[in-house]
């Protein structure tokens, strides 16, 4: 894992009030801001791409717990801090097919959502009271274009995500066939909450997921994916908005781990105290197989060997870095599943081989061993992907990929998640 070094000082920057004009921004000192500042191609994109993946994940986590239905449903007020671990979060909403109030729109390839107050922050900008929200100029409505029906199960929200794309370059993002929910930040937390850790292994593209969720979960726009409390003022110009995911500039400045920001900054953290641990396994080392033994001994000191109060979430990202090397990516897999239950065996269904037919769905998990996997593969590139990498890394070697991955990691029991349409008729932040 990266360690930062401190210093000993730095300079403090107020951040844009909400709804009032932009009063000072970073970018204006840089020769970037020369680019149309509303824009929405590469200034925004990288926190599109990556936000889009964190809500995949969330989507994810939230529809492990209970049955295999995740029901689209009508709001009711039971309160968050009833039962949080046994209760679901969607069985807070009634489930009642005959009074969704939906506006029916005749020949429209698209209906409008469910008129329930469950799908309102799907129709607003949640967005609105983040930091910096008028200057780094993204809105939640810019990455998602809600419409109706939600899908009815994980299997079919996955492949949903898989397939969705885009009406149009760089519009909002759609699944096809049927929507997801775009969760507010209150949201996200509780979903997060039910998890002792989620950890994340991978390349690049999971250090872009991570920085995402810590937006997220800080409200903040301008820097919430990286260590912006032992900023100096330069790097308070250069790793500001989406150019806090800038890999060469910013990349050793990013938030790995949760615990880092209670440790440095708590109060930029949305979040009730002590529920959220987010972490990464060497997001930048664990990137080719095969793997150092260092980096099997890092992951292994983040598993306890006895089963948890909650359970683990586990979210992996590999391919780019060998090339879409079929055989190499399965091989980094299948020895980053063998390490996680050598060091974790409760994680294992035959390590509780009974279970009571009394227990709710949730808890029979819990008991006979629930081990949410998720495995992303890398996006569509860009038009500036050098020409040597083209063969190797280009479009229809990605897609090959994702079709051939999603085959083998359901065969090891890991769901799978592609994001090749989601970013095919997107600018890229880097162009690649």
């Amino acid at each position: 894992m990266l360690h930062f070094k401190s210093r000993s000082s730095y300079q403090s920057y107020p951040s844009t009030p909400i709804n009032a004009a932009n009063v000072w921004s970073p970018v204006a000192w840089s020769p970037a801001s020369k680019r149309n500042r509303l824009g929405f191609t590469s200034r925004r994109i990288a926190i599109l791409i990556s936000g889009l993946l964190v809500y995949f994940l969330l989507h994810i986590l939230l529809s492990s717990f209970g049955s295999n239905q995740v029901s689209v449903s009508k709001f009711h007020t039971a309160s968050i801090e009833t039962d949080r671990w046994s209760q679901p979060l969607h069985s807070r909403y009634a489930i009642n097919d005959s009074s969704r109030n939906v506006t029916s729109v005749p020949g429209a390839a698209f209906q409008p959502p469910e008129q329930v107050q469950y799908r309102y922050p799907d129709t607003v900008d949640t967005f609105a009271n983040y930091k910096y929200r008028n200057t780094c100029n993204i809105s939640s409505l810019d990455l998602h274009s809600p419409f109706a029906p939600l899908c009815p199960d994980r299997k079919s929200m996955i492949e949903a995500m898989s397939s969705g794309g885009r009406i149009g370059n760089d519009a909002p993002y759609m699944p096809r066939g049927c929507d997801m929910r775009w969760f507010t930040t209150e949201e996200i937390c509780e979903i997060l909450g039910r998890f002792e850790k989620v950890i994340i292994v991978g390349d690049s593209m999971m250090r872009h997921v991570i920085g995402s969720i810590n937006v997220l979960l800080r409200k903040d726009l301008g820097y919430g994916a990286v260590t912006d409390w032992n900023f100096t003022p330069e790097e308070r110009k250069d790793c500001f908005c989406n150019y806090q995911f800038n890999v060469k500039a910013c990349s050793i400045q990013g938030i790995f781990k949760t615990a880092d920001v209670v440790k440095n900054d708590p109060d930029s953290l949305a979040c009730p105290s002590g529920t959220v641990d987010v972490m990464s396994a060497a997001v930048e080392q664990m990137i080719r197989f095969p793997i150092a033994p260092e980096e099997l001994t890092r992951l292994s000191s983040l598993l306890p060997p006895t089963k948890p109060s909650r359970p683990y979430a586990f979210l992996y990202g590999h391919g780019l870095w060998n090339d879409l090397d079929l055989q190499a990516t399965l091989d980094w897999l299948d020895l980053i599943l063998e390490t996680t239950l050598s060091q974790a065996p409760w994680l294992s269904p035959s390590s509780h081989p009974s279970s009571s037919s009394s227990m709710s769905s949730h808890e029979r998990k819990r008991e006979t061993g629930f081990w949410p996997r998720l495995f992303l593969t890398p996006n569509a590139c860009g038009k500036d992907k050098p020409d040597e990498w083209v063969v190797t890394q280009g479009n229809k070697a990605l897609m090959i990929f994702e079709e051939s991955v999603g085959i083998e990691v359901g065969r090891r029991g890991l769901e799978h998640l592609g994001t090749w349409n989601a970013s095919i008729q997107s600018n890229k932040f880097d162009g690649v």
